[in-house]
């Protein structure tokens, strides 16, 4: 008799003690493992050949040949395509092997080697900037006003660029961002 030493499902283990990545409420990429597809098969939800959504999509077909080609909003956005003109503002860009920062009219946008993610100008609470002592290494920090913050730290060629870097931030900062603050009116 053979006996199996270790966990006794072969699912493996989710959260924050085993995958630093772990967010809580984003489903697990899938696998494509076959033990998956055997789940899936019995799980609820599910008819015997396929699943209900399969049946939606068959179904579905008949409902595209009866609308309009011009009445739904798929296609309103595919005329669309085009990316709107930049207005004649300052631009930010500033990259590296690995990373990448991008500051226009319209907000921000980090990417660090195959993570994006792009802030509009009204979710930011405030960009810090940030050189270190040593080294080449320029850090820029969005805030956002829940209390969250991301960092992007980026390898210039020699120190001088930070003063350039911090320049044309502060013109891009300064022509989109709004802090907030309002001119005093004057009393009467």
């Amino acid at each position: 008799m053979e006996q199996r030493i270790g966990s006794s499902s072969s699912k493996p283990l989710e959260g924050a003690g085993f995958d630093p990545a772990f967010i809580p409420g984003l489903t697990a990429p899938a696998t494509g493992r076959e033990e998956d597809a055997k789940d899936t098969k019995d799980a609820p939800g599910t008819d015997g050949d396929g699943t209900v959504a399969d049946a939606a999509t068959e179904a579905a077909p008949e409902a595209e040949e009866s609308e309009k080609p011009g009445d739904s909003p798929a296609a309103e956005e595919s005329e669309d395509d085009e990316p709107e003109p930049a207005p004649d503002g300052p631009v930010f860009e500033a990259s590296d092997r690995r990373a990448a920062l991008v500051a226009d009219h319209r907000g921000v946008r980090l990417r660090l080697d195959d993570q994006e993610c792009e802030f509009r100008w009204d979710e930011i609470g405030a960009v810090e900037t940030e050189t270190a002592r040593f080294g080449k290494r320029y850090t820029v920090t969005v805030h956002t006003p829940d209390r969250r913050w991301y960092p992007l730290e980026i390898d210039a060629d020699s120190r001088r660029r930070f003063a350039e870097w911090d320049a044309a931030l502060d013109k891009v900062l300064d022509a989109y961002f709004d802090d907030g603050a309002e001119e005093p009116a004057d009393r009467v």
